[in-house]
């Protein structure tokens, strides 16, 4: 493990980790994205998430690190002015962003669309991963490698890479693989998510302000709804994405 100490606020190293917490462009230009906290590092070390470089403060015990990884220690109040969350854990590293690679479906999976708080996307890759279905994000989603997202997946990230595709391809890589399309509204064609096989079905959850958006609500071949007290109007995205979930593990 290579170990090396940083002071400046303005050292280059310290100023391309703040653009990676702060910039999806950015990520995307360098080809790399940041996790931020001691227990996502022990899971990316430990799922080979390609991790170059750890920031680290003074005071903080790493786990075992490859000797190819860089390690800068830098003072507390440094790795606060860098870190984005309130009480830092001490520790940033920075992973190569996945190769962007063809939309491949073989069976059930859940697609994404226009969700936009990383909180939510990170917690419906974490439960995706616990159940074990694979997640494509359509357009409008929040970046699943911001500093936010990383977060809320707890590690998911690292095991499950989600897919990204346009709207279109992803009805298309349905068509071609013979998979239901299924979008999650409510509306007058929608009927009870229970009594829809979803073994072997792309099942869409849509943002909570607009819900599924209309290109996919039209490309769709069945809408269903997730029974609820009539008084209320929807779900939290990712409560509704967790029930879904559920019943696509149930039915298998």
């Amino acid at each position: 493990m290579r170990e090396e100490r940083i002071t400046s606020r303005q050292n280059p190293l310290l100023r391309h980790v703040k653009k990676l917490l702060s910039s999806r462009s950015y990520r995307q230009q360098c080809g790399e994205y940041a996790g931020d906290g001691t227990k996502l590092l022990e899971e990316a070390l430990r799922w080979d998430a390609g991790v170059k470089t750890i920031v680290a403060a003074e005071n903080v015990t790493l786990p075992p690190v490859p000797d190819t990884v860089r390690v800068a220690r830098v003072p507390m109040d440094v790795m606060e002015s860098v870190s984005q969350m309130q009480t830092p854990q001490g520790a940033i590293f920075l992973c190569d962003l996945p190769q962007p690679e063809p939309l491949h479906l073989t069976g059930r999976c859940l697609i994404l669309d226009g969700i936009q708080d990383p909180g939510n996307v990170g917690t419906i890759l974490r439960t995706a991963d616990a159940m074990e279905v694979p997640v494509v994000l359509a357009e409008g989603c929040a970046d699943p490698y911001s500093p936010k997202t990383v977060r809320a997946t707890m590690g998911a990230i690292f095991r499950t890479r989600p897919q990204m595709a346009g709207r279109e391809e992803i009805a298309a890589a349905c068509r071609a693989a013979e998979i239901p399309l299924i979008a999650t509204a409510l509306s007058e064609r929608s009927v009870d998510i229970r009594t829809l096989p979803l073994e072997r079905a792309a099942v869409v959850i849509g943002s909570e302000g607009r819900g599924v958006s209309p290109e996919l609500l039209a490309l769709s071949q069945q809408q269903a709804i997730i029974p609820m007290n009539p008084r209320c109007e929807s779900l939290n995205a990712a409560v509704a994405a967790t029930i879904v979930l559920w019943q696509m593990r149930g039915t298998r």
